[in-house]
Order: C-alpha cells, then structure tokens, then sequence
C-alpha cells in the first residue's frame, strides 16, 4: 500500500510538470504569433425560419391525426414562398462604457450593404442605462447611419433604455417599449471622489503641472477650488443641452423642459409624455411583421486570439481595466 500511495503521488507529480511545460511552450507559441487583422465576423440567421419551425413542432404536439393532417394538407396547398422584405434584427446591450459599439458598428455595416429602402426596415433591441457620453454619442451617431440611408428604422425595449440608451433610442422613426421597461432620464452627471485630505493627513504631496487655466477642472487628488467647480459645472450644463438639442431634433413634438429633467418614466407614462410610440415587446412586435417580412438576426462575433484564449493578455487587461477606472471616475456620463 505503501508503494502504491509513493507511486501515485510521483506519478501526480510527473503529469503537474509535464502539464505545466505545455502551458508555457502553448503561451511562448501563442506570444510570438503576430495579431491578425481580421478579429471577427458577422453571423446572419433567418428569424423566420427559426419561428415557423417552432410553430410547426408545437402543432404537431398539440393536434389528433385528424386536424394534424388536414393542416398539412392547407400548408402542402398554400405552399410558403421566401418573402421579399426584410426586417434585421441587431441587439444592443450597452454597457457603462459602452464599448458594444464596436460590435454594433460592424452590424449596422454589414445591414446597409445588402439592405433594400424600398423594402427592408431594421429593428434594434436596446438594453442600457447609458453611460458615457462620447461612447452613447458613438452608438447614436451609428443608428443615425440606419436613418440616413433611408432605412426605416425601429428601436424596441424591453426593460431600459435611460439617459444614452434613450439618445440612442430617440433616433428612431419609431419606439417600441413594453409597458414597464424605463425610459427618459434626460440628463447629465458626474461624480469625483477627492482624497486631498487624506493625503495631506499621511503627509503626501501630489502635484499636478497643466497648460491652460482649465486642462483640469477638479482632480482626484490636487486641492479643488471653487473657480474649477464652477466650470466643471458650466461643461455639465453643456453637455446636457447638447443632450436636450438632440432629443429635440428626433423627438419634435415633446414637451423638452418637461421631460429634460433627468427623471424616468415607466412606457405607460412615457408614451402620455411623447417619448414611445407604441407598447409592445420586442417578441409581439417581430411576429408581427412574420407574415410581411423574411427576418434576420445580426450578430457581430469576435474572434479571440491564442495568448487571448489562454490569459496571456492578462496583464494588458488589468493595466487597461487600471486605465479605464481612471477615465471614469473623471467622465461626464449620460
């Protein structure tokens, strides 16, 4: 017993080494392998046939003999044909940084090179709280290329579109919102913790050289006057009328200083305010258009890199995420 147990324990211990020398020759591998261009790829899937097959099961499930064949019998007679018109479907979860851009821009990219005016129209399910302004500008100014094109263009929610997931949203021909899903938050804010006290009390100085009176209004760290507040103020208030004009652009008819004041609205009290047009989810809304449309889903895919997939970049992600924390607790976010 006693041979066995030595025995399997160097055995263990030969497998951990041998294992241990392939993770590294797999990541010096993977490390000297240059980056390729192309990182991803645009997936399009037919919607349509998706339902209709689940549909024709849930028949087969639910009918006798009887009825399941003469149903068969008026399917086999008005035998179904690829429908002209298309409808894509992009989804856009947004997050704080918004960086589902990047992916919605390649969606949008590849919708506009095959898409028809004539015919086609595009749905995009919006799902953010919003977040930073030039990132949700970004995502606006895409779905502006939908409209451009002269597209028409449909924007759902299901359960939030606030503050840049409603810029995004207002650009719309037309919202689609279920009844309780949130929406509006018209406005601007930004949050600064300062630690110049506590690091006076450790006795630490933090110095700060800028050109220009304001390169930097109020810091994290460096003593903030009430001059550099003031003007942090007055960009806030900027932004939020830049927020405002926008909104007012695509949303004519509302009623902006009712409804710029930051605050959200459940749909049925947004739709009284102007803000959605119609209550309806996402789902009732594409099966509505099954009958008119071949549906599309669009979905953008990236493709991970070997050091990518086996943590190599590691280390780049925490200096980026180090980096990224810093950019945000100094943004202005809507």
């Amino acid at each position: 017993m006693t041979f066995l147990f030595e025995y399997g324990l160097f055995l263990a211990k030969a497998i951990t080494i041998v294992l241990a020398i392939g993770g590294v020759i797999i990541l010096i591998v993977g490390a000297s392998q240059k980056p390729k261009s192309a990182t991803g790829e645009v997936e399009l899937k037919d919607l349509s046939k998706k339902l209709k097959r689940n549909k024709k099961d849930f028949i087969e499930q639910t009918l006798d003999k009887k009825a399941l064949k003469a149903y068969f019998k008026a399917q086999k007679k008005n035998k179904e044909e690829q429908l002209e018109a298309k409808a894509f479907v992009i989804n856009f979860d947004g997050s704080s940084d918004a960086h589902e851009v990047n992916s919605l821009r390649e969606e949008i990219t590849a919708v506009l090179q095959i898409a028809d005016k004539s015919k086609d129209s595009v749905i995009v399910n919006i799902d953010s709280g919003g977040g930073v302004v030039h990132g949700y500008g970004l995502g606006a100014s895409q779905l502006k290329r939908i409209t451009n094109a002269e597209l028409p263009l449909t924007v759902c929610v299901d359960k939030i579109a606030a503050s840049g997931g409603y810029m995004m949203a207002c650009v719309a021909d037309k919202i689609v919102a279920a009844p309780f899903s949130i929406i509006g938050s018209i406005g601007v804010i930004a949050q600064i913790p300062n630690f110049n006290k506590l690091l006076k009390k450790n006795d630490i100085d933090f110095e700060m050289i800028t050109s220009g009176e304001f390169k930097r209004t109020l810091t994290l760290f460096g003593e903030n006057t009430d001059k550099g507040r003031e003007k942090f103020q007055q960009d806030v208030e900027s932004t939020h009328g830049l927020f405002k004009e926008f909104v007012q652009t695509h949303r004519a008819d509302i009623e902006l200083e009712k409804v710029a004041t930051g605050e959200y609205w459940f749909a049925m009290d947004a739709q009284k305010l102007g803000l959605v047009d119609e209550l309806n989810t996402s789902d009732d809304y594409v099966l509505s258009l099954l009958e008119s449309h071949q549906i599309y889903t669009v979905k953008y895919t990236s493709k991970k890199t070997l050091p990518e997939k086996f943590g190599l970049g590691v280390s780049q992600a925490v200096a980026s995420a180090t980096n990224n924390l810093w950019t945000k607790l100094q943004d202005i976010k809507w």
